[in-house]
């Protein structure tokens, strides 16, 4: 995938890579095991991207973008180009795209701004093409959301390399994931399953797809990421630090930013087999 070189404009710093060697962003301890981290942080990087999309077609045309086309939810030449991408060989085409599984969603809405800004070629699945449209313009290659028989799934598939699953429900219906080297699952089943009385008979359901995900996930032979973190609240992100224990998810609880921030700095680091995290943030950070 080719790189650009222009630089970002100011509204767009980005936090340091959670998974680099930054000493100001990770710790890890003499007995090698992961210690709180800190990210200060002076605005927040949603409204700073907020700031961004709300810039305009001259910015957009700025940073690379190519003009918003048609009102009806269609870009320019989609269709005859869907057609011609069907008759084509899945082995011919590059794999350089991230899917976004639900695309639609706050949490996925994140991840997918996170990715514009990393420049990655993204692909999302969402309910409303021409919503998607207005929202993200052309970095954003919107698939419908209900494609679940193989030819549809293989068609979504087609040129991605990297699924983020912002949401569960999505792999556990999915069937083959062919090609695909690295699929990140955001989870929510520590959660789920610490909950007790009433708050169990809410989340029965979103528990057992959690774990049917987790399950497929696993079983799939695809290299993966599961990330399992505390309950997701829409607070600002990036301004306290990350703690990574051992059933600390069960427990606590973490900014919708901070998680799409974790599941998209994964993207850089490919197990050979398959890595389960736990994360929350701690107070005071």
């Amino acid at each position: 995938m080719a790189t650009c070189l222009l630089p970002l404009p100011p509204a767009l710093a980005v936090r340091p890579s959670l998974f680099s060697a930054d000493k100001a962003f990770v710790g890890i301890s003499s007995r090698g095991s992961f210690a709180a981290c800190c990210a200060k942080k002076k605005t927040s990087f949603v409204d700073q991207i907020l700031d961004y999309i709300e810039g305009g077609p001259k910015l957009r045309k700025w940073y690379g973008a190519a003009e918003l086309l048609p009102k009806d939810g269609s870009v320019l030449g989609a269709d005859a180009q869907e057609e011609e991408d069907t008759d084509s060989s899945d082995d011919d085409e590059v794999r350089d795209a991230v899917l976004v599984t639900d695309g639609d969603s706050d949490l996925g809405q994140m991840v997918i701004l996170s990715l514009i800004v990393k420049r990655a070629r993204v692909k999302a699945l969402v309910k409303d093409k021409r919503a998607a449209l207005e929202a993200f313009g052309t970095y954003v290659e919107s698939m419908p959301k209900d494609a679940s028989d193989g030819a549809s799934l293989r068609k979504v598939l087609r040129g991605v390399r990297s699924i983020i699953c912002p949401n569960e429900g999505f792999l556990c219906g999915a069937g083959s994931l062919k090609g695909v080297k690295h699929v990140i699952l955001l989870s929510q089943l520590s959660v789920y399953s610490s909950a007790s009385g009433i708050q169990s008979m809410f989340t029965g359901n979103a528990k057992k797809l959690a774990e049917q995900d987790e399950s497929a996930l696993i079983n799939s032979g695809v290299p993966y990421t599961i990330v399992r973190t505390g309950v997701l609240k829409n607070t600002p992100g990036g301004t306290q630090g990350f703690s990574f224990e051992k059933g600390c998810a069960a427990s606590g609880s973490i900014s919708k930013e901070d998680a799409a921030f974790i599941c998209v700095e994964a993207l850089d680091v490919v197990p050979q087999k398959g890595f389960v995290m736990e994360f929350h943030v701690t107070a005071g950070g």
